[in-house]
């Protein structure tokens, strides 16, 4: 694939994550509004979402890599290692929603639209843009110990604001109605789905013949 293709893709991807992103915000908004609930609290609970949070990973990085890649932030986001951390983050999105979650409700309209973006669109191009453009031959298994870093911290978020509020992002965390046990148990097959994954990647960056990409000194 030559570079103007390349670019015209991660530019795609970046485009359909903003608008999805974008898009989901209004709906919560409207949505809060009609409910009762304040501006700031809809805006507080849109980022409290993984998977919002992974997919402006995916946009904003996508968006420095095209528009300033050789800046700090550029080069910071064009490193293997950060580029496969976000591509494990927005696949665990993808796979747990399709597998637990989307059965549990029946979003309609722009809602649909949002959801599958956000939920499909966006992981399954993020992660073919990783296959294709992240530098291969460049990762080892000690990788996937920071990539875990972010997911346990957001769950201790979740479970801190959920104690406060009473909100919670999604029903297996809600520790108001499972208790901290099978918060716990649901944790740990999610840490296992990140590990597993975490270490797919790794497999998958370490067997693959070098493409397009640039080899380059790994980080």
């Amino acid at each position: 694939m030559s570079f103007n293709s390349r670019k015209i893709f991660t530019s795609v991807i970046a485009a359909i994550a903003w608008f999805a992103l974008a898009l989901q915000l209004y709906i919560m908004l409207k949505n809060g509004a009609a409910a009762g609930i304040r501006a700031s609290a809809s805006v507080v609970n849109f980022f409290s979402f993984f998977t919002i949070l992974s997919n402006i990973f995916v946009a904003v990085c996508l968006t420095v890599v095209v528009l300033t890649p050789f800046s700090i932030p550029g080069i910071f986001c064009s490193k293997t290692t950060v580029q496969s951390s976000i591509a494990l983050n927005i696949f665990i999105v993808g796979l747990v929603y399709n597998l637990v979650l989307r059965n549990i409700w029946s979003p309609k309209g722009w809602q649909l639209v949002a959801d599958n973006l956000l939920h499909v669109v966006v992981p399954v191009l993020y992660v073919l843009y990783w296959y294709f453009f992240t530098p291969k031959k460049q990762l080892t298994q000690r990788d996937i110990f920071p990539w875990l870093l972010f997911p346990a911290l957001y769950l201790g978020y979740s479970l801190v604001r959920g104690a406060v509020t009473g909100w919670y992002p999604y029903p297996f965390i809600h520790s108001d109605n499972l208790g901290y046990g099978k918060v716990a148990r649901n944790s740990l097959m999610v840490l296992l789905a990140f590990v597993i994954a975490g270490l797919g990647l790794i497999a998958l960056n370490r067997m693959s013949k070098k493409t397009g990409a640039k080899k380059v000194k790994r980080t």
